[in-house]
């Protein structure tokens, strides 16, 4: 059936991985700009047309990600909800089209979290949270994984199993990508596995389908980051090996067919050497396992001769004259060999480029001759024919290359022609010589390992390529190889035509040159930003050149495009027969088919990479590839992101024809402009698919989106620009000062490029990053430059320091003396350094281009600060932006400053005179070491800082002329030879210290005129005596010599610490890094500090993964804490919070076993369980007894779900061994003598007893909680803090106008700048004591006292807030999750009323006028609501914990306690609630005769609508209705007194609708009330009622019990009992 209902095409080749009718996504904010609140709006449009007008349709939740197939889709929103639309064959009971505007809810995923989808041509998977595999629809060729089925209704588990381990365990996947045929897998450990069918799956398989999901052996070992996948063709981004593992060496013969890699063929007048052998797999497999590609090359199908040589036979489809377009500015001066009868030649790119494009230049073939001609078939005999060639004499050499015709040609990676030419000077032939690692034999001179010879451009690209490139293309034009280059230069017998004089010369030892991109990244970044130095390996069909290796051929395992392994490449996609690969710095490359223009060029062959043809200026971020068109996003002139369209045009009336039927269809010829893509919004990711394009935007929400893209797109643009000044002027310096032979300016240039290159590739990795936060997330906490922003500050400050240093020494003006390079492209100079003046030096035009990056910072700070306003004043993301943009205008401040210090020390140095004064020494001190003078005191004997040391201190000594030092660690005395030189260093000292402290720039004119030093200054200093601060470095505030104020120390181990100092110690708010060896991973502490230790609350996360948080002492954890272990937070395996001593558990606390479903509450003594305590399971059993030694030990009590007890004696945990009483749930029970464990089959040795009715079982049924600790013993920790903060060593020992002195200080000290204007006024509230009057307090002071604790318990800076807080914590860890437990009721109840109790002690201690509980307050309240609060007496107020400290509590405590009231009454409520909708199907009247309610109270008529309706007997619902409202609304409060007031409107509700139709003077009988209260009960329909009655009578004020609101309670209390055993017929 599915067969015939969708006809398939054997050679349907166009069938794209996308539908044929595409999607804008529109996703924004529900507190958008669009007052609508709509989200997720759908826009549908094809082609490229002005008249395309996109359609809106509407979905409920924003969507996230968007996989399309070729007539279906699939759609992840929000909530981790799948959408499906378009056509589906494969489902059996549902409509088999929907259309595209209703997408359909994939119910079987619905109990899953999904996090991604994909689709292939057919069929559809998605991956869930904990990365398992769901798919559906087609699997004819096994595309979905599941044997057996052909079609696949619904999503269906996939199991991916490693075989590999026993038993074989569950891979975790991250992302999908489907073929037509085909799916691929990527795993967590960033591998990939495959499943289908054809050589698309890049298994070593012939047997096809492959049912279950294999892993691709031939990139084990390599870290995959991304998969795509074509209509038959699969593409793979991976990260580039380690050096360590690319520097192998190569074999000279294949290992899968055993054919000979190089070959070198013998002609007439010149010599052929090529590596063009060609394997059809593509991959060899080593010995270890690993895979890796043959340098094979296509088979020769015809011959190309030039005008002056004819060369060896290639492919068409890999012309070189069509090479060139894949080259770019960006790579400077790629070099080509020629060797020419023993003399080598370099080509640049451009000599290329114009071969290939001069009729008289023809540029010789890339697939040389097969192996197979060679005539030389293994190496013994090339190295003897090289040999032949050295024999000839320098002299007949020469001869022959004067007398020989300019043959010139150009080789390509596969080629090396030698042939004659004319004479070549020998230096160029030395400088070709000598590029490889490496000394040469028989070179006088020469340096093992180093570079002796060439321009330092081949050095930086040797040392680039030796990046891991085992697996190369062959269809590869830019040969980077290391091996290769070494290999095809060194020809044994050419130096011996050199003289002597020249190869010493070429020999000199030279400085090693940097590599431009850093091997590996910046080491501190790690895995926080993308990297990119990345490859792309492509597998499968290649009959449209999809593959990008040069050739048509297919590929059976995964191969290496090399030419685009040095791109940075960040994201690749696949169409249904092109490839798509954008790199880092926004540019496109396009290979495969281009029927319809689709690549964005129009250049042949395009079986290679090229480059898409876009304007100037149009940096892209995001690519879409569809069946014969493609789609880009990128940044144009404004913030706001274009959209560009590449390939067929569609039609209306052909938009439903067949996909290969593309007859007369128009198509561009490079991308063209959307017209309305403007108004799409903020558009963050684009897809395409079949004829129709998809892009993924959002409503600018307060400016933040805007904002967002804005950063984004400056960042983008950045990297850009370093990457043309790198490859435009970076590169040519090098060469120039290689030339020049400015060997000091040659060192620092290469300091200078290799910090350049550390921030041109950090500005790279992060604009990725940028772009990638755009794609999914859009948030402020995945900003990498706010949460480690220390990465940037710091890769700026070393590229500043370099910039300086090279300033200093006069590089730049080195540079610009020769000017023959700059002479070539002074505009490009001036418009790469943004500079608008005329005639201004070159010099200058250099120190503005490297001070560009400076600017940048301010950039930062503006954008940051740009997204901060849109953020409220008080919210973390605001202080996170805030932070964030004061740390990089500090720098670009200090950085600014550092400028005009090293303009002023190079100014200095070149008008020096050259003989040293002391005032020109404390000029040199300054400002040639940049460092730091501070100002001294004018009184003899004052303390200073001064210079490199820091915070050194200069004082008078007693002696006639000496100054003495006094350092931090040492002190030492200056003696001058007389009065006037002892003046004379005071006087220049002062100068320059003044000059210094001021920031003006020039010395001061006397002494008399210096200003008064500030005694707390800035200062550096790195120790070396001092044990505990040996070697390291602090940078901060200084007082009288020691660190004072805010800091920071950096020891050599890599330890950090950054916060507050006091007397040289830390002490304060301080944030601890401390590196871990074994784990290779860091300590991290934040908190307070006391005389150099851990002292006060802080956080420690470890190395391990654990985090504690809580109290320190002495640096150990002492006091109260939690500590969360596990290897990820998130997913702990146990949590202990509770009572620490001495760094152990010690005191009473709570240890949720995580893993193990158990919790413990009870006492603790060194890490053990000791003492009593109390263990409930996720099973449902429950111990409370004795614990000893981390054990159960001693008498205890375990019960089972079922209620089967055993109280009796315990050896270990759940074991019993000893006397006992197990007790059955019927009564029965045994007595006597038990041992075994408890589940697994217990030995009992005594006496069975089955009661009878007349048997007291009240000894047997004896209440839990009696093993239990005590309420008052939980938590002494958290209150002895509290009374601790408030100035008492012991509870109420202490004086009460220092407890509130320190409250004052509390809440001023830990104030923020930036809070909100009403948190402050609450703060400053809360520091007026309320009691300010000595005397009894009335109810007016009662009243400010009950406002004042509720405001001060909200607000965490206050002692009470933050012992709030604190109990808060622990008491939902103790009673949520596995502690709901309904057998913890009664110790839950117990323990708030512990709570109230200690609280209420606290708070008479600060109202010691207050009275004690149950004492009264002899004066009536003004306010009438006090008075009905008042539950005793009109002229008096009963004083209690409850009644003050409740309201405050419960409501923050409510959800733990009623779901243990819930779980107790969970039985009786459900026989009560059965009876409430039974009852409730009777209409009024019906329902009032039979509760038995007197007619009299029957209502007559009631109001509808504001007009008055007359009872029939068929309403309902309409009796009493008000009075009904108001008991529904019991459910919505917390404290007992609230509720009970509900109940007292409920009555009151009632009386007002009898009254109305009653006499005035109607008084209530208990037998006439209780009938109509117990129909409003019924009409109420409160679910959990009888949770309510018992919370309320658990913790009711004792003063209300017996008064009107006991009554009504009572009343309620006997309507619930009522329900349950009413019988209805």
């Amino acid at each position: 059936r599915f067969m015939k209902k969708w006809t398939w095409s054997e050679d349907r080749h166009d069938l794209s991985m996308c539908l044929s009718v595409c999607l804008l996504l529109y996703v924004f904010s529900s507190s958008g700009e669009d007052s609508s609140g709509e989200r997720g709006l759908l826009h549908t449009w094809k082609g490229y047309s002005c008249s395309v007008t996109p359609e809106r349709v509407l979905l409920s939740r924003p969507v996230l990600q968007a996989a399309l197939g070729t007539r279906h889709g699939v759609l992840l929103v929000e909530g981790g909800q799948v959408y499906s639309f378009g056509e589906f064959p494969w489902k059996q009971s549902q409509v088999s089209e929907v259309g595209p505007l209703k997408p359909v809810l994939e119910s079987s995923l619905s109990g899953q979290r999904v996090v991604a989808v994909a689709a292939g041509s057919f069929h559809s998977g998605a991956v869930t949270e904990d990365g398992g595999v769901h798919m559906w629809g087609e699997n004819s060729f096994g595309q979905c994984g599941l044997s057996s089925l052909t079609v696949v209704s619904n999503p269906t588990p996939v199991a991916v199993l490693d075989p590999d381990t026993s038993p074989p365990h569950t891979i975790r996947v991250l992302e999908l990508a489907c073929g037509e045929q085909h799916s691929l897998a990527l795993s967590a450990q960033h591998e990939v596995w495959a499943w289908g069918s054809g050589c698309q799956l890049g298994l070593v398989t012939t047997i096809f389908p492959v049912w279950k999901p294999q892993k691709v052996e031939h990139l084990a070992g390599r870290h995959v980051l991304q998969v795509a996948c074509g209509a038959f063709h699969s593409l793979a981004l991976v990260r580039c090996l380690p050096p360590q593992e690319a520097r192998r060496p190569l074999p000279d013969k294949c290992g899968q067919c055993n054919q000979l890699l190089y070959t070198m063929t013998d002609k007439e007048d010149h010599v052929i050497i090529s590596d063009s052998h060609y394997c059809p797999l593509g991959v060899e497999l080593l010995d270890d396992g690993e895979a890796r590609m043959e340098p094979g090359r296509s088979p020769p199908l015809r011959l190309q001769s030039s005008p002056s040589e004819p060369l060896s036979s290639h492919t068409s489809a890999s012309a070189p004259n069509l090479h060139p377009s894949i080259t770019d500015h960006t790579d400077y001066e790629r070099r080509r060999t020629v060797a020419q009868n023993g003399e080598v030649l370099t080509t640049t790119d451009s000599d290329i480029s114009a071969a290939g494009t001069d009729s008289d230049r023809t540029v010789g073939g890339m697939g040389g001759a097969g192996s197979q001609n060679s005539p030389y078939p293994d190496d013994q005999a090339v190295k003897e024919y090289l040999k032949k060639l050295s024999d000839t004499s320098l002299a007949e050499e020469t001869a022959k290359m004067t007398k020989a015709g300019a043959s010139f040609q150009v080789s390509t990676d596969d080629l090396i022609v030698v042939s004659t030419c004319e004479a070549l000077s020998l230096k160029k032939r030395i400088n070709c010589y000598y590029p490889g690692v490496g000394g040469v034999a028989g070179a006088p001179g020469g340096v093992p390992g180093g570079f002796p010879g060439g321009p330092a451009e081949e050095r930086v690209r040797l040392e680039e390529s030796m990046q891991g490139k085992k697996s190369c293309s062959t269809g590869d034009i830019r040969e980077e190889e290391a091996e290769g280059l070494s290999r095809r230069l060194s020809l044994p017998g050419l130096l011996s035509q050199v003289s002597p004089r020249l190869l010493r010369r070429a020999s000199r030892p030279r400085v090693r040159a940097v590599p431009l991109t850093p091997v590996g990244g910046l080491p501190e970044a790690g895995e926080l930003l993308p990297s990119l130095q990345t490859e792309v390996w492509s597998w499968g069909r290649g009959e449209e050149g999809q593959l990008g290796h040069g050739d048509n051929l297919p590929r059976l395992q995964p191969l290496c495009i090399k030419c685009l392994s040095s791109k940075e490449v960040v994201l690749v996609a696949a169409g249904a027969h092109h490839s798509l690969a954008l790199t880092a710095q926004s540019q496109v490359f396009s290979w495969g088919s281009n029927s319809s223009g689709q690549l964005g060029h129009m250049a042949c062959p395009t079986t290679i990479p090229r480059l898409a043809k876009l304007s100037e200026g149009i940096r892209v971020w995001d690519v879409g590839a569809g069946a014969q068109h493609t789609l880009l996003l990128a940044d144009g002139d404004c913030y706001q992101p274009i959209l560009y369209y590449s390939g067929q045009q569609v039609r209306e009336a052909a938009q439903d024809a067949p996909q290969d039927q593309t007859e007369g269809y128009s198509y561009t010829q490079q991308p063209v402009l959307l017209p309305f893509c403007m108004n799409l919004g903020y558009v963050s990711g684009v897809f395409a698919g079949g004829q129709s394009c998809v892009a993924l935007a959002d409503r600018n929400v307060t400016g933040f989106i805007a904002s967002l893209h804005e950063l984004a797109a400056a960042e983008r643009k950045f990297y850009c620009k370093l990457s043309s000044v790198k490859n435009h002027i970076l590169r040519p310096l090098l060469d120039l000062v290689q030339t020049c032979n400015f060997w000091l300016t040659m060192l620092l240039l290469q300091s200078l490029a290799r910090c350049y290159s550390r921030l041109c590739h950090l500005t790279g990795q992060h604009s990725t990053s940028l772009t990638a936060n755009l794609r999914r997330r859009r948030e402020v906490k995945s900003l990498v430059m706010l949460e480690h922003a220390s990465i940037f500050l710091d890769t700026y400050n070393e590229y500043c320091c370099s910039v300086g240093n090279f300033l200093v020494m006069g590089g730049f003006q080195a540079l610009a003396k020769p000017s023959d390079f700059f002479g070539k492209c002074p505009e490009l100079l001036q418009r790469l350094a943004e500079s608008s003046e005329e005639n201004i030096p070159l010099s200058d035009l250099l120190v503005a281009l490297f001070y560009l990056p400076m600017r940048h910072l301010h950039e930062y700070g503006r954008l940051l600060l740009k997204l901060g306003t849109c953020f409220e004043v008080s919210s973390v993301d605001y202080q996170k932006l805030q932070d964030g943009c004061s740390k990089f205008e500090a720098l670009a401040l200090h950085l600014k400053r550092r400028r005009k210090e090293a303009e002023y020390t190079y100014h200095f140095w070149k008008s020096f005179p050259g003989k040293m004064t002391v005032s020109g020494l404390v000029s040199w001190f300054d400002h040639s070491n940049q460092s730091q003078i501070h100002a001294i005191e004018p009184m003899p004997t004052a303390l200073c800082s001064l210079g490199n040391a820091a915070s050194t201190e200069l004082c008078f000594v007693p002696s006639r002329y000496g100054l003495k030092v006094i350092s931090p660690e040492e002190t030492f005395t200056l003696l001058a030879c007389s009065s006037m030189e002892k003046a004379k260093w005071l006087r220049s000292i002062n100068q320059a210290v003044d000059k210094a402290m001021s920031g003006a720039g020039q010395s001061g004119s006397g002494a008399g005129q210096r200003a008064e030093p500030p005694i707390s200054r800035t200062a550096s200093y790195t120790f070396y005596k001092d044990s505990r601060l040996k070697e390291a470095t602090y940078e901060g505030r200084w007082l009288a010599g020691k660190p004072n104020g805010r800091g920071m120390v950096k020891w050599l181990d890599g330890r950090i610490y950054t916060g507050m100092f006091k007397n040289g110690l830390e002490d304060g708010f301080g944030d601890y890094v401390m590196p871990s060896k074994t784990l290779n991973l860091n300590d991290h502490y934040q908190g307070h500090w006391k005389e150099g230790k851990m002292h006060g609350i802080g956080t420690y996360k470890y190395a391990t993964g654990e985090l504690y948080e809580g109290s320190f002492q002495d640096n150990m954890r002492h006091g109260h804490g939690m500590l969360r272990s596990g290897t990820l937070n998130s997913s702990s395996p146990s949590v202990f919070i509770g009572q620490w001593v001495h760094d152990k558990k010690t005191g009473y606390g709570v240890f949720d076993d995580i893993t193990r479903g158990e919790k413990y509450m009870g006492m603790w003594q060194d890490d053990q369980r000791q003492g009593t305590g109390v263990i409930v399971t996720q099973f449902g059993l429950y111990y409370e007894g004795a614990f000893n030694n981390n054990k159960m030990q001693g008498t205890g009590v375990l019960l089972s779900e079922d209620n089967t007890t055993y109280e009796g004696e315990f050896s270990e945990d759940w074991t019993l061994n000893g006397k006992g009483v197990l007790t059955m749930a019927n009564g029965d029970y045994f007595e006597g003598t038990f041992t075994g464990e408890w589940g697994s089959g217990l030995k009992v040795t005594g006496s069975f007893f089955k009661p009878n009715l007349y048997d007291s079982d009240g000894d047997k049924g004896r209440a839990l909680g009696r093993l239990a600790v005590r309420p008052e013993e939980k938590w002494r920790a958290v209150f002895e803090e509290c009374w601790m903060r408030l100035g008492c060593e012991a509870p109420g020992q202490g004086e009460n106008q220092r407890a509130w002195e320190n409250i004052a200080v509390a809440l001023t000290t830990k104030q923020r700048p930036h809070t909100h204007p009403s948190h402050n006024l609450t703060l400053e509230s809360l520091e007026f004591n309320p009691q300010q009057h000595v005397g009894p307090v009335t109810m007016e002071k009662y009243d400010r006292i009950r406002h004042y604790l509720i405001k001060a318990c909200d607000t965490p800076l206050h002692p009470l807030g933050r012992l709030m807080e604190t109990l808060v914590a622990v008491y939902r860890m103790t009673y949520v999750g596995v502690g709901a437990n309904r057998r913890l009721l009664l110790q839950a109840v117990n323990e708030i009323m512990s709570y109230l109790a200690r609280i209420f002690q606290l708070v008479r201690f600060l109202f010691p006028d207050l009275p004690e509980e149950g004492g009264v307050i002899p004066e009536p309240s003004s306010d009438p609501q006090d008075k009905k609060d008042s539950k005793c007496a009109d002229t008096q107020r009963v004083v209690s914990s409850s009644s003050l400290l409740l309201p405050v509590l419960l409501p923050r405590l409510y959800p733990p306690l009623f779901t243990l009231y819930a779980l107790e009454k969970e039985r009786e409520d459900d026989v009560y609630w059965e009876c409430v909708l039974r009852l409730n199907k009777q209409p009024d009247m019906a329902l009032l005769a039979f509760l038995g309610v007197q007619h009299k109270f029957w209502p007559v008529s009631v109001p509808v609508l504001g007009e008055r309706t007359e009872v029939v007997s068929s309403t309902k619902d309409a009796c009493f209705a008000s009075a009904t409202e108001t008991l529904q609304q019991i459910s919505t409060t917390f404290t007992p007194s609230d509720k009970l007031q509900v109940i007292q409107l409920t009555f009151e509700e009632i009386t007002k609708e009898v009254v109305s139709s009653l006499e005035d003077s109607f008084l209530w009988s208990m037998d006439d009330l209780f009938p109509v209260f117990l129909y409003v009960v019924l009409r109420a329909r409160i679910r959990n009622l009888g949770s309510e009655v018992s919370l309320i009578e658990d913790l009711m004020d004792p003063c209300v019990q017996h008064g009107e609101h006991g009554i009504m309670f009572t009343t309620l209390k006997a309507c619930y009992y009522q329900i349950q055993h009413e019988k209805t017929t």
